[in-house]
């Protein structure tokens, strides 16, 4: 089995981040260290840069932020302890920055921040999913739920339980919040359908839906902003 021991040393990832610093590390080296070992094939470098890269997507480190187990077997060379591994480093790089992003943007009464915080989580998904977000008179962050996975469709989606879960947790104020796996945030008939249907219920019950918004590739559509609440 390759080890970084059988790469020169002047260019094992370790020796050089010791040497000169982490940050002089490219992405491949950095994924290097933490992987440690390759295969009989190729070495450890050479397998990190086949992650990186990997089905020829070229996404490099954002993979990480995504990519599934059955994704990562796919690759020669990774086994199940080494998938696993992968998608902690994606799960705690996830983390952090959501971390982050609750520090800076404490309220949401702004759709760019919401959208922003919701951007890396849902635009790499394959498939439509539906959250909604709970907020609190100041427009503070409660907690969100996946509501649905799959199309958003109004006949799917169950109006009555995001008011129960709304009401469940003291909700004032509500959002929700879906990604369009092609990249395109235009609001579908459904999503204004589904839109209606909620505002109508939350007005019955006193919970304000304040906004919708729709994640596409790194941008994003707001009901609000478009004057639709």
């Amino acid at each position: 089995m390759n080890r970084l021991k059988s790469i020169p040393e002047n260019e094992r990832p370790y020796e050089k981040a010791v040497r000169n610093g982490i940050s002089v590390l490219s992405d491949s080296e950095l994924l290097a260290v933490l992987l440690r070992t390759g295969t009989p094939s190729a070495d450890v470098l050479t397998l990190s840069s086949e992650v990186l890269d990997l089905g020829g997507r070229g996404e490099g480190l954002s993979g990480l932020l995504h990519y599934s187990y059955e994704e990562y077997l796919s690759c020669s060379g990774i086994g199940g302890v080494k998938a696993v591994q992968l998608l902690a480093i994606g799960e705690l790089a996830r983390r952090i920055w959501r971390r982050d992003a609750e520090r800076r943007i404490g309220k949401f009464s702004d759709p760019g921040e919401c959208a922003r915080y919701y951007m890396q989580d849902l635009r790499h998904l394959e498939q439509e999913e539906l959250r909604a977000v709970f907020l609190d008179t100041r427009m503070g962050l409660i907690r969100d739920r996946v509501i649905t996975r799959g199309t958003v469709n109004a006949s799917l989606v169950s109006v009555r339980e995001i008011m129960i879960e709304a009401l469940r947790h003291r909700a004032v104020n509500l959002i929700l919040i879906h990604n369009h796996p092609s990249g395109d945030p235009s609001p579908s008939e459904e999503d204004t359908v589904v839109t209606e249907k909620v505002a109508e219920a939350g007005e019955l019950v006193g919970i304000t839906l304040s906004d919708h918004i729709i994640i596409g590739d790194n941008t994003y559509y707001s009901f609000k902003e478009w004057g639709k609440l």
